[in-house]
């Protein structure tokens, strides 16, 4: 029983916290949650006024 809720509380705990990082990222915008944006050479240097 014991072990159940153990199981359970890690897994709720995981999605929540996955969940609250996936947001985090997404108001950072797509260039600045990429892990490689200080090294990727794509198109992240274009004012946004154009890529629209």
């Amino acid at each position: 029983m014991i072990a159940s809720i153990v199981i359970g509380v890690a897994i709720f705990g995981y999605a929540t916290w996955a969940l609250v990082r996936f947001i985090n990222r997404s108001k950072q915008g797509k260039c600045a949650a990429c892990e490689l944006n200080k090294s990727c050479s794509g198109g992240c240097s274009v004012p946004p006024e154009i890529s629209k």
